[in-house]
């Protein structure tokens, strides 16, 4: 089939297309490099069946790529605004979407979009079930902006479907990891953990460290993505994608150092949500429930997260020779 990327040259965008191009699809991606890199493409930057187009997905230009597609996928994703204001998270994710919402309908073209567990909020009903209720914290906190722009999304996905019939899958991804990973915040903490162990520099621990949170291995997370897309009976379906192994951040970093440099002194700092942008709430537990991945999907995870963990840690130490 014939694929557009959107983010493409991102972590968890290289990842699909590097496995589309295994698998014998044709690839075009979009980016425009903010944040994406090609050298995240490694070797198959220069593959037959990849096409990059280096352009912003918000503006007009992505609707003039002379192709017709198969699926669309909506990778673009400006993150949560910790230490800015909100209006480029809101922007950016919105007015991509509707492009690529707009490319889909156009072709008759599945659209596969990305959205997050994060747009379960502050809700204490465990584990997130995909038709429960989404509870939001007050406006006046700019850590909202991210799920606000993508419950916007959501909605606009499935308003593009009644009004046009669209095909869609929605795909709220819970915390992903692995090679070619951000190893700054805007990658959460796996990498970052990783880095500044590696460096010898403090861990930044938010709050306490007791909040708790699953990880999910990136090649787990792309199979999870490639059938959502390939399948139609996910047609038309929001869809957790996440494993059920629950950790805090305190012991996630415990456990990095042990698995990467135990040699190494562990530097923990406590840095309180005051230091971030106004009113920061983080919710203390983020738990899925994971049954229509196992049943529409067919899909169980194959990585624990010490043996996810294993391999990641492995790629960085190669990249560090």
């Amino acid at each position: 089939m014939r694929f557009l990327v959107a983010g493409g040259c991102g972590f968890i965008g290289s990842n699909l297309v590097k496995r589309l191009l295994l698998d014998g699809h044709e690839v075009f991606v979009v980016d425009d490099l903010s944040r994406g890199s090609l050298e995240k493409l490694d070797d198959y930057v220069h593959h037959k069946n990849l096409k990059f187009f280096k352009l912003d997905a918000t503006g007009q230009e992505v609707l003039e790529i002379p192709a017709k597609f198969d699926v669309v996928v909506d990778l673009v994703a400006y993150k949560i605004p910790r230490y800015s204001s909100g209006l480029k998270t809101l922007f950016v994710n919105s007015r991509s979407a509707e492009n690529l919402l707009k490319i889909a309908t156009r072709d008759s073209a599945k659209f596969v979009m990305a959205s997050t567990s994060d747009v379960y909020g502050k809700s204490t009903t465990f584990p997130y079930t995909e038709d429960g209720d989404l509870l939001i914290g007050p406006s006046t906190s700019r850590r909202w902006a991210y799920a606000v722009s993508k419950i916007f999304n959501e909605h606009m996905t499935i308003a593009y479907h009644d009004e046009y019939g669209t095909r869609y899958v929605i795909l709220r991804f819970f915390g992903t990891y692995g090679p070619h990973q951000y190893l700054d915040w805007w990658g959460g903490p796996v990498g970052v953990f990783l880095k500044n162990i590696h460096e010898g520099l403090p861990l930044t621990i938010h709050g306490d460290g007791e909040q708790k949170r699953t990880f999910m291995y990136i090649d787990d997370l792309v199979e999870g993505i490639l059938r959502a897309a390939e399948s139609p009976s996910a047609d038309n379906e929001i869809i957790n994608l996440g494993t059920s192994e629950e950790i805090s951040i305190l012991d996630l970093a415990r456990l990095i150092h042990k698995l990467s440099y135990p040699e190494k002194e562990l530097k923990l700092e406590f840095v309180p949500y005051e230091s971030f942008t106004q009113n920061y709430e983080d919710p203390k537990r983020r738990l899925g429930d994971f049954s229509k991945m196992k049943k529409i999907l067919n899909f169980d995870p194959r990585f624990s997260l010490e043996e996810g963990l294993l391999r990641f840690i492995d790629w960085f130490k190669k990249r560090q020779r």
